[in-house]
């Protein structure tokens, strides 16, 4: 199958369907290929990209990996010098939208076909009506808690925050840290306050102040930033939270071994989990983000990350063949296996995992009555700086919940013109 959707899309090339320049068929070259993934799934792209290269003997990859925050540094640089990735890794939105903006993206709208995508995964990567990227997984926040833990102290999955709150005071009662969050980038205590914004106002709240109809310091933001305020006030997070690094694992490290209960993450965490403390996996429930009393949003709603979104390089002396390796990387088979062994659900609506667990993501998923991009894709980067500073303020008692919407506001009213 993978030889015949490359030969279809070696055949489609040659009659010049595409406007694009490449090398002679004869000629060796060297693509390289950039992403921030290890484990599981960097491995499976240095599979297929193995297999890639054994179908095209004259094109050699280079794969260079960097975890998350170093490739958040590199990429970047990379654009201003001459180091620049032919096929790179990103996670769409916003972070994408500045390199487009700049000229470093190749527009991919009119060269690959997203019929078999769900609609949201594209969206990300879709900007003033161009593609530049297309998906392979979506990752939804979840919140994970210790089922021994649970049933050893009489507790349910909450389903509210008020019922969140009582289970926190009760694993307190027992010397169980209720929560694990190492929020030394940031971007990890971003997820409770999404999801509180969410289920407070509902995903019109965040829609109406990102389209200048509302404003980031309306209702639902203070809200949500005073609801992690109780939070942090009955003490249920690890100590020294906001300086834990997240990429070394010494947070999960206190999952795994019972020190803590519950983690509000992407599900990004079963990856690196079953190759950290696989046995964890019995252990492990999962449950939708509890609704808030009043609250406007739906319990079913989902905060989303579509990723990775691979995207070309504008400037690839290889534009041909580095569009060949962005569509072998996104094909109906590499997404099934994605979906069968990452942990992660694939973009492609065609594709269903075997992996239980994938399954209930899938199910969450396709009940979701709506799925917000994460803020940190989805806002302008100027904004993001300030919505994840400010975030960590609040967890560090440093700004109130008022102080940073206010901020957050004020730096709208100078991006979102």
């Amino acid at each position: 199958m993978k030889k015949l959707v490359s030969a279809m899309m070696a055949l489609i090339l040659l009659l010049g369907l595409f406007s694009l320049t490449g090398a002679a068929a004869d000629e060796q070259i060297t693509l390289n290929l950039w992403h921030k993934d290890t484990g599981v799934k960097g491995d499976l792209y240095q599979k297929y990209v193995d297999e890639f290269m054994a179908e095209h003997p004259n094109i050699k990859v280079e794969i260079t990996v960097n975890r998350s925050d170093a490739y958040k540094e590199k990429l970047p640089i990379s654009f201003s010098g001459n180091q620049q990735p032919d096929v790179f890794f990103t996670w769409g939105g916003s972070w994408l939208k500045n390199f487009v903006d700049a000229g470093h993206v190749m527009d991919l709208t009119d060269k690959v076909d997203t019929s078999s995508f769900y609609p949201t995964a594209v969206a990300n990567a879709e900007f003033d009506g161009k593609l530049y990227g297309l998906p392979l997984g979506i990752d939804i926040g979840v919140l994970f808690y210790n089922k021994e833990i649970f049933a050893q102290y009489g507790l349910e999955a909450p389903s509210t925050f008020e019922d969140l709150i009582h289970v926190c005071e009760v694993l307190k009662e027992n010397n169980v840290i209720p929560f694990v969050l190492a929020n030394q980038p940031k971007w990890p205590g971003s997820f409770y306050f999404m999801y509180l914004v969410d289920r407070i106002g509902g995903p019109e709240a965040y829609a109406k102040a990102l389209s200048r109809e509302g404003a980031f310091n309306d209702e639902a933001f203070v809200k949500a930033g005073e609801a992690i305020e109780r939070l942090v006030s009955l003490n249920v997070f690890n100590p020294g939270y906001n300086g834990l690094t997240y990429d070394a694992g010494p947070g999960r490290q206190l999952l795994y071994t019972g020190q803590t209960a519950m983690m509000l993450l992407s599900n990004t965490f079963v990856n690196l989990m079953r190759a950290e403390a696989p046995e964890f996996e019995e252990k492990m429930g999962i449950c939708a983000f509890p609704a808030v009393e009043g609250g406007l949003g739906d319990p079913s709603d989902l905060v989303g990350i579509a990723a990775p979104e691979w995207s070309i390089s504008a400037n690839t002396k290889y534009p041909e063949e580095s569009l060949m390796l962005l569509q072998y990387l996104t094909c109906k088979e590499i997404a099934q296996e994605y979906a069968d062994t990452t942990g992660a659900q694939s973009a492609r609506n065609d594709v269903h995992s075997a992996d239980p667990f994938v399954q209930k993501l899938e199910e969450m998923t396709a009940n979701a009555a709506n799925i917000q991009m994460v803020y940190d894709q989805n806002l302008p980067a100027e904004l993001v700086d300030v919505h994840l500073s400010t975030t960590q303020e609040i967890f560090g008692q440093t700004m109130t919940a008022q102080e940073a919407a206010d901020a957050v506001e004020a730096k709208a009213q100078e991006v979102l013109k």
